[in-house]
């Protein structure tokens, strides 16, 4: 039969469409062509395959050959239709069984020699694969990503022939099994029990770590800002293995490698201030994702915030508000999930020395003036923790706590059962509430709401304000294990808003 038809898998964003390999060999100049809307990567693909083929000492057909990659209105990249298009060729001229190929789907790059190349994105494959219960073929390097997916049947090979072998039944490649966290989580962030003094600041990032709230640090250089944010992580719950598998995705299509024994750590973002908007929330001609993404379901830790570009910052706040940003160009339109909890740190002021004890500051008020307006009022609306960060006295930072100092794993305790709370009376994280979700979890006593009002009207909140600011109150209550948010509850909250009352 000259015609053989072969399953393969694109990319679009995080999915991994289905790309149908039809291969025609017939009469003709010999010649192999490949239509379907390929790019430069796959158009060279025909070298490799040639290649492959003649050095598995395989026959490559000297006759007509066309590669037809459907659909043809979705771009194809990369090299992983190599292994694709070299059985295809193979099936069409005779030396592969047809029936067979319908059960499998194959990626693969292909080298000259005929060995596998490894692909990115091979987590969104494994599961687009699962889903339409076909076995998947992959290169040998990328069987530990594709472990991650439960009830996935992956057989990974190392070359050309080590996959024809096991389609003509001479050497079965055996299935690879569902590999979950096999080792203890290995933290490499701080502990909080290394930080001196900054009791204040440690209960802000337990709320904070309790209900996904964003959280902006400031003060003087040199007071703890960056080692606070990095102590972050080793407070935070796991994840999930469904928000792992998402946010594992982003990374496999990134061309980063997932560590399998610590998958369910969630990620830490951070940033240089040099990034520009494009690197912050993904892009360019095939739209890739960017930070934001990379930071799905974990942290992303925007240190020196005013020294960002300010276009860069502003588009940090839809994602911020839906938890996805969408890249549209002229050819394709790409999602990318986006659900990270934005941890920022800044100075006073230029110099860095405002309000310092030791008198440093020679900025103008202008100055500080056009410094604190590179974080336009709307970004700043939405971050629900303003915290000043001062200088610890050379005593405590000498010596510590003599009570000593409380350790990540107390605390991270504490944020695992009152985070638990809020799941299971929402299905998610106070920070996510919706308006309906805030009437009916977050109700408020009538000498509570005259409170809130109050700060409203003096400190000029907006609505997104009120409604973050009894999210906050629903955590801190939590924390507490309080049924209602009481009086304290409502005023730690709104203690946590300063920079509002800023002018």
């Amino acid at each position: 039969m000259p015609l053989a038809i072969l399953y393969s898998r694109g990319r679009t964003g995080v999915e991994a469409p289905l790309v149908t390999v039809e291969v025609h060999v017939t009469n003709g100049l010999p010649s192999l062509s490949i239509v379907g809307l390929p790019e430069a990567a796959v158009k060279e693909s025909k070298d490799r395959v040639r290649g492959a083929i003649i050095n598995s000492q395989l026959n490559f057909p000297v006759q007509r050959i066309t590669v037809n990659l459907a659909p043809a209105d979705l771009p194809k990249e990369g090299g992983r239709f190599d292994l694709a298009i070299a059985l295809g060729i193979l099936a069409a001229s005779g030396q592969l069984p047809h029936p067979i190929l319908e059960h499998y789907e194959f990626v693969g790059e292909l080298s000259l020699s005929g060995a596998l190349r490894p692909i990115s994105g091979i987590l969104p494959v494994s599961l687009a694969c699962k889903n339409a219960k076909k076995k998947l073929i992959l290169p040998l390097e990328n069987q530990e990503e594709a472990q991650l997916v439960k009830q996935a049947t992956n057989l990974a090979a190392a070359s050309l022939l080590d996959v024809c072998a096991h389609l003509h039944g001479q050497k079965p490649i055996e299935a690879q099994q569902y590999c979950s966290q096999q080792a203890p989580s290995i933290r490499t962030s701080p502990d909080f029990a290394d930080v001196h003094g900054h009791f204040h600041a440690k209960r802000a990032f337990e709320i904070a770590a309790t209900g996904q709230h964003n959280l902006l640090l400031y003060g003087p250089p040199g007071t703890g800002k960056s080692m606070l944010a990095a102590c972050l992580p080793s407070i935070l719950p796991s994840l999930t293995e469904e928000q792992a598998l998402e946010s594992a995705a982003i990374t496999s299509i990134s061309n980063n490698k997932t560590n399998q024994h610590d998958w369910l750590t969630p990620p830490f973002r951070s940033p240089h201030h040099s990034a520009s908007a494009t690197a912050l929330v993904g892009g360019g001609s095939n739209p890739k994702p960017g930070e934001i993404s990379l930071a799905h379901h974990g942290v992303l830790f925007l240190d020196e915030l005013p020294e960002f570009d300010k276009k860069a910052l502003e588009v940090l706040r839809e994602p911020l508000e839906t938890g996805i940003i969408t890249i549209s160009r002229a050819n394709k339109q790409s999602d990318f999930p986006s659900r990270f909890q934005l941890i920022a740190a800044m100075n006073p002021c230029p110099c860095g020395y405002l309000g310092d004890p030791l008198g440093r500051c020679q900025c103008t008020t202008d100055q500080v003036n056009r410094y604190r307006h590179k974080i336009s009022a709307p970004l700043l609306d939405r971050i629900d923790i303003h915290l000043e960060i001062p200088r610890v006295k050379l005593e405590l930072l000498r010596t510590g706590n003599p009570q000593g100092e409380e350790n990540s794993p107390t605390i991270k305790q504490r944020v695992n059962v009152a985070r638990n709370i809020a799941l299971s009376r929402a299905g998610k994280t106070n920070a996510f509430l919706t308006a309906p979700d805030i009437k009916t979890f977050c109700p408020l006593s009538e000498s509570n709401h005259q409170i809130l009002e109050q700060a409203i009207d003096r400190f000029g909140l907006s609505h997104r304000g009120y409604h973050r600011i009894l999210k906050l109150s629903r955590t801190i209550a939590d924390l507490d294990h309080s049924k209602t948010i009481e009086q304290n509850h409502l005023t730690e909250a709104i203690s946590y808003r300063k920079l509002d009352r800023v002018p």
